[in-house]
């Protein structure tokens, strides 16, 4: 794509160029995940578990109101974005956060940019957005805009650092609690990259269910009284509601992540969590009732203490480190931390973030890329230069190597419901498109290569009838881009 949009650049008027540089500006950076959702649903707090600092502003403040990127940088700091283009360095908080006040009129400001020397930021630029939902309508356009959830925002000039900053994103991680409402659905469904408007799906987008302790085990059936349980189970509704949109939908503490993976958790909260694990076991379980009597409860551990741990963990969190701590008495600080990451369950947010963003990271950004130079030619008032762009993307295309973007681009049709295929065909794309691991996509999980060899030719057989007996125009090319898919794969395990 790097290739076609710099070949294509004298050969098109200026207006165009200045839109293919664009596009490779974008292609040389690292993949943009916007973390968004309703307000008070927890987006900052998992932000800075992502990141592993206490960065983000999680209390309700005038940041809370803008859109902040979290990118890589080789010293830490953090910059005031302003409409105009103008920028503004301001310290960071005492804690090492986003100050608070940023102390500038916040009605001028784009967005903030945070550089930190963070290897995970390496690979994936991170995009804080306010909430959907917020009281503050300024917040909520921003968000929308973000989302392209607005249609006067999709089609107003937005200047160009506010276009990159607000409209920036490739991918998103949409937060969610107990209940999915209409405007979640709505904003998912209307998700676009800024220079792509391709539809969210799960190539470019996964949910987690976050504050998954707060949920009440005994209203959801077969939870068997099991909190994680629970949240499994409401993760897995969830996702029913949301899919094809989402790729999945995890469960997550963002709370006790962000504890765990920030530095928060001390050596002095692992002492006093001691202290309590020493009580005697009805004194334990009457002041983990609640918050109230937990930090008013008379006890040996002073309740500032207890105030501190409660503001870190929750009751849940809490409970989790006295069980492990009743389990092994000698566990240090270090492996307590670890279990009570365990317990939050961002070791799953994670590991979907590698498989379905950075393992894939060049392709989601390649079909954007392919999205916007296709864009930037039907804008074009030249027929000529239409022509010659649309050349140079079928030479592309033909292409082994491109075919990923064919199989992005059907996967994408068929989860939005663009194209209508019998459930298990579509089963069988999503497989195919959503994974770069052979035996996964082939569904053939610990087979021998000979038998992934035989399955992928017998499909890819079965792929080339179907486009030609039986399908709808549109359900063909679809089958003409699995079918293709197929083949290289059996290519690949052949020669491999």
């Amino acid at each position: 794509m790097a290739r076609l949009c710099t070949g294509l650049q004298p050969q098109v008027c200026e207006r165009t160029a200045a839109g293919f540089a664009e596009v490779l500006r974008r292609l040389s950076a690292p993949l943009q995940v916007a973390v968004a959702g309703r307000i008070k649903s927890g987006k900052s707090t998992l932000v800075n578990a992502l990141i592993g600092r206490r960065v983000a502003p999680t209390d309700v403040g005038e940041c809370t109101r803008l859109v902040t990127r979290f990118q890589y940088g080789t010293v830490d700091r953090v910059e005031v974005v302003f409409h105009d283009g103008a920028k503004q360095a301001v310290p960071f908080d005492s804690d090492g956060g986003i100050p608070a006040d940023l102390g500038v009129d916040i009605d001028t400001v784009s967005h903030l940019e945070a550089y930190l020397t963070n290897a995970v930021l390496r690979d994936l630029t991170v995009i804080d957005t306010p909430g959907l939902g917020s009281l503050d309508a300024a917040s909520v356009a921003r968000t929308e805009e973000l989302l392209g959830t607005r249609q006067e925002a999709a089609d107003a000039e937005l200047d160009p650092v506010s276009r990159n900053a607000v409209a920036g994103a490739e991918a998103v991680l949409y937060v969610v609690t107990q209940g999915v409402r209409a405007d979640d659905e709505h904003a998912l469904a209307a998700f676009t990259a800024a220079t792509a408007s391709r539809e969210a799906g799960p190539v470019n987008a996964i949910a987690v269910l976050n504050k998954a302790d707060t949920i009440e085990p005994g209203s959801v059936e077969g939870a068997g009284g099991d909190v994680w349980k629970a949240a499994s189970l409401l993760a897995e509704k969830q996702a029913q509601l949301l899919k094809p949109r989402v790729a999945d939908v995890l469960p997550v503490i963002g709370l006790l992540a962000e504890t765990a993976e920030s530095g928060a958790f001390t050596a002095a909260d692992a002492e006093a969590l001691r202290g309590l694990a020493k009580l005697d076991e009805a004194t334990r379980e009457t002041m983990l009732m609640s918050a109230d009597l937990f930090t008013t409860w008379e006890c040996d551990v002073p309740a500032g203490t207890r105030s501190r741990l409660l503001e870190r963990m929750d009751l849940y969190g809490i409970r989790c480190a006295l069980e492990a701590i009743d389990a092994e008495p000698d566990i240090t600080a270090g492996a307590l931390r670890r279990r009570l990451r365990d317990a939050s369950g961002l070791a799953s947010v994670l590991g979907r973030l590698d498989t379905v963003f950075r393992a894939r990271a060049d392709g989601i950004k390649a079909a954007a890329a392919l999205a916007s130079v296709t864009a930037l030619a039907h804008a074009s008032g030249d027929p000529g230069e239409r022509q010659r762009v649309h050349d140079a993307i079928e030479v592309l295309l033909a292409k082994p190597e491109a075919h990923q973007l064919r199989v992005l681009e059907a996967l994408t049709l068929v989860a939005a419901g663009a194209v209508a295929m019998p459930p298990d065909l579509t089963e069988e794309v999503m497989r195919v498109g959503s994974s770069n691991d052979v035996a996964e996509q082939l569904g053939l999980p610990g087979r021998s290569r000979q038998e992934l060899t035989d399955y992928a030719l017998e499909r890819a057989n079965w792929w080339r009838s179907f486009s030609s007996f039986g399908a709808t125009p549109a359900q063909s090319r679809i089958a003409h881009v699995v079918h293709r898919a197929y083949f290289l794969i059996w290519q690949q395990l052949r020669s491999g």
